[in-house]
């Protein structure tokens, strides 16, 4: 299961950051989660990170193809860190409570500080499918985004056919704004896209 990012220069948009107080620290806090914890990445990560991106059906509905070089997880761990820097983009590794493997990853990426607003992603390994992880992941994930970072606005795109996140995504609260046709072109395929927001009051009277 997965749903659209691009942190990488040439898929993602220039926006403004401001400094904020919530990424003066020298990685991204852990977030804990009932069986799940969130947490900042390594170069120890990088074979899991690899065997989550290799994946075609995981990266089915994602904004590029599969990786097909175990190179690419250090490229890709090296953006992860300079977007950190920027305070522009936060990715946290998924892994279950008591193993601390990274089975996926969940992101707030686009991060507007001076708008209050930000993009989210994520990706689940194949294996932990069904499990509900991902809808326990973006919670514990909202509640940071909305608390602690004080962001107003979290938008997310999605594919049509990847009816499993949609599904996700409204049972946390995300609301259908818009219908982009054709608006990515992965390995030669054009994909559509489902744009669906969730604001800050929506989440705090829903919880």
């Amino acid at each position: 299961m997965a749903l659209r990012l691009m942190p990488t220069a040439s898929r993602s948009r220039t926006v403004p950051t401001l400094p904020s107080p919530a990424i003066e620290a020298a990685c991204l806090p852990t977030l804990v989660a009932p069986r799940l914890q969130l947490r900042w990445m390594e170069a120890d990560d990088l074979e899991d990170l690899y065997a989550v991106f290799s994946d075609p059906d995981v990266m089915r509905f994602w904004s590029h193809a599969a990786w097909p070089h175990r190179d690419e997880a250090s490229i890709y761990l090296e953006a992860i860190q300079r977007g950190f820097e920027q305070g522009s983009l936060f990715q946290w590794g998924i892994a279950l409570r008591g193993d601390n493997r990274v089975i996926g990853t969940v992101t707030l990426y686009a991060i507007d500080h001076a708008h209050g607003r930000a993009e989210i992603g994520f990706a689940l390994a194949r294996g932990h499918w069904g499990r509900r992880y991902a809808r326990e992941a973006l919670t514990v994930l909202l509640e940071h985004a909305f608390g602690t970072l004080g962001l107003r606005r979290i938008e997310a795109d999605v594919d049509p056919r990847n009816q499993p996140s949609l599904r996700t995504l409204e049972a946390i609260g995300f609301r259908r704004e818009g219908y982009l046709r054709q608006r990515w072109q992965v390995a030669g395929e054009m994909q559509d896209s489902v744009i669906m927001g969730l604001l800050a009051s929506d989440w705090a009277a829903a919880h």
